[in-house]
Protein backbone atom coordinates (compact mmCIF):
# COMPACT_ATOMS: atom_id res chain seq x y z
CA UNK A 1 0.00 0.00 0.00
CA UNK A 2 2.99 2.31 0.73
CA UNK A 3 5.29 3.33 -1.77
CA UNK A 4 8.32 4.47 0.33
CA UNK A 5 11.52 2.90 0.39
CA UNK A 6 11.22 2.44 4.21
CA UNK A 7 8.61 0.57 4.46
CA UNK A 8 9.66 -2.14 1.83
CA UNK A 9 12.91 -2.30 3.71
CA UNK A 10 10.82 -2.72 6.90
CA UNK A 11 8.96 -5.42 5.85
CA UNK A 12 11.64 -7.46 4.51
CA UNK A 13 13.48 -7.23 7.41
CA UNK A 14 10.75 -8.75 9.35
CA UNK A 15 10.58 -11.97 7.02
CA UNK A 16 8.27 -11.03 3.86
CA UNK A 17 9.58 -11.95 0.84
CA UNK A 18 7.42 -9.72 -1.45
CA UNK A 19 6.21 -6.35 -2.06
CA UNK A 20 3.22 -5.19 -4.53
CA UNK A 21 1.27 -1.83 -4.08
CA UNK A 22 -2.58 -1.34 -3.53
CA UNK A 23 -2.77 -0.36 -6.93
CA UNK A 24 -1.12 -2.93 -8.76
CA UNK A 25 -2.86 -4.56 -11.85
CA UNK A 26 -3.88 -8.39 -11.20
CA UNK A 27 -1.04 -9.55 -13.68
CA UNK A 28 1.79 -8.07 -11.52
CA UNK A 29 0.06 -9.34 -8.44
CA UNK A 30 0.41 -12.98 -10.11
CA UNK A 31 3.72 -12.23 -11.17
CA UNK A 32 4.50 -11.71 -7.33
CA UNK A 33 2.98 -14.47 -6.14
CA UNK A 34 4.84 -16.97 -8.55
CA UNK A 35 7.95 -15.27 -8.37
CA UNK A 36 7.63 -15.72 -4.47
CA UNK A 37 6.25 -19.30 -4.45
CA UNK A 38 9.25 -20.26 -6.37
CA UNK A 39 11.63 -18.61 -3.51
CA UNK A 40 12.37 -15.58 -4.96
CA UNK A 41 11.71 -11.99 -4.61
CA UNK A 42 9.15 -9.95 -5.67
CA UNK A 43 9.56 -5.35 -5.54
CA UNK A 44 7.35 -3.57 -8.17
CA UNK A 45 10.28 -2.68 -10.96
CA UNK A 46 9.84 1.52 -9.75
CA UNK A 47 9.76 0.91 -5.90
CA UNK A 48 12.76 -1.23 -6.37
CA UNK A 49 14.48 1.15 -8.28
CA UNK A 50 13.94 3.87 -5.30
CA UNK A 51 14.85 1.06 -3.15
CA UNK A 52 18.31 0.80 -4.32
CA UNK A 53 18.55 4.01 -4.50
CA UNK A 54 17.92 5.04 -0.93
CA UNK A 55 19.98 1.84 0.07
CA UNK A 56 23.34 3.39 -2.14
CA UNK A 57 22.77 7.10 -0.53
CA UNK A 58 22.71 4.93 3.22
CA UNK A 59 25.82 3.14 2.37
CA UNK A 60 27.56 6.71 1.22
CA UNK A 61 26.15 8.72 4.14
CA UNK A 62 27.54 5.87 6.24
CA UNK A 63 31.15 5.71 4.20
CA UNK A 64 31.04 9.58 4.69
CA UNK A 65 30.55 9.40 8.46
CA UNK A 66 30.27 5.92 9.85
CA UNK A 67 30.58 7.43 13.66
CA UNK A 68 26.81 7.13 15.24
CA UNK A 69 25.62 9.99 16.83
CA UNK A 70 27.04 9.09 20.46
CA UNK A 71 30.24 7.76 19.12
CA UNK A 72 30.19 11.76 17.68
CA UNK A 73 29.89 12.94 21.48
CA UNK A 74 32.35 11.02 22.77
CA UNK A 75 34.84 11.91 19.68
CA UNK A 76 34.07 15.46 20.38
CA UNK A 77 35.08 15.06 24.26
CA UNK A 78 37.75 12.98 23.67
CA UNK A 79 39.66 15.84 21.13
CA UNK A 80 38.78 18.44 23.72
CA UNK A 81 41.04 16.01 26.03
CA UNK A 82 38.49 14.65 28.33
CA UNK A 83 39.32 11.44 30.12
CA UNK A 84 37.60 8.18 29.79
CA UNK A 85 36.28 8.90 33.36
CA UNK A 86 35.37 12.16 32.68
CA UNK A 87 33.56 11.46 29.40
CA UNK A 88 31.76 8.98 31.43
CA UNK A 89 30.37 11.01 33.97
CA UNK A 90 29.30 13.62 31.52
CA UNK A 91 27.09 11.04 29.55
CA UNK A 92 25.92 9.20 31.94
CA UNK A 93 27.49 6.26 31.38
CA UNK A 94 30.24 3.57 32.75
CA UNK A 95 33.85 4.27 32.28
CA UNK A 96 34.45 0.61 30.14
CA UNK A 97 31.26 2.14 27.73
CA UNK A 98 33.43 5.33 27.19
CA UNK A 99 36.10 2.86 26.72
CA UNK A 100 34.63 0.95 24.17
CA UNK A 101 32.83 3.91 22.41
CA UNK A 102 36.84 4.98 21.80
CA UNK A 103 37.74 1.67 20.59
CA UNK A 104 34.93 1.74 17.94
CA UNK A 105 35.62 5.14 16.95
CA UNK A 106 39.33 4.53 16.84
CA UNK A 107 38.30 1.53 14.70
CA UNK A 108 36.26 2.82 12.42
CA UNK A 109 38.05 5.70 11.33
CA UNK A 110 41.10 3.40 11.23
CA UNK A 111 42.98 5.82 13.82
CA UNK A 112 45.72 5.62 16.49
CA UNK A 113 46.40 7.73 18.55
CA UNK A 114 44.80 10.71 20.24
CA UNK A 115 46.33 13.31 18.22
CA UNK A 116 44.92 11.80 15.17
CA UNK A 117 41.20 11.52 16.96
CA UNK A 118 41.94 15.26 17.61
CA UNK A 119 43.23 16.25 14.04
CA UNK A 120 40.04 13.76 12.40
CA UNK A 121 37.54 15.98 15.01
CA UNK A 122 39.36 19.43 13.63
CA UNK A 123 39.03 18.40 10.33
CA UNK A 124 35.12 17.64 10.45
CA UNK A 125 34.49 20.53 12.35
CA UNK A 126 33.15 18.94 15.21
CA UNK A 127 35.29 21.41 17.72
CA UNK A 128 33.48 24.24 15.86
CA UNK A 129 30.07 22.70 16.88
CA UNK A 130 31.34 22.78 20.56
CA UNK A 131 32.37 26.07 20.17
CA UNK A 132 29.31 27.56 18.56
CA UNK A 133 26.89 25.24 21.23
CA UNK A 134 29.12 27.10 24.10
CA UNK A 135 28.73 30.32 22.90
CA UNK A 136 24.88 30.53 22.79
CA UNK A 137 24.66 29.39 25.98
CA UNK A 138 26.97 32.16 27.29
Amino acid sequence: MQDDPSYVREAFAVGASGYVLKEAAGSELITAVREVARGGRYVHPELGARLIEAEAKARSDAELDPLSEREREVLRLLALGHTNQEIAKKLYISVRTAETHRAHIMQKLRLTTRAELVRYALERGLLDEVRRGEGESA
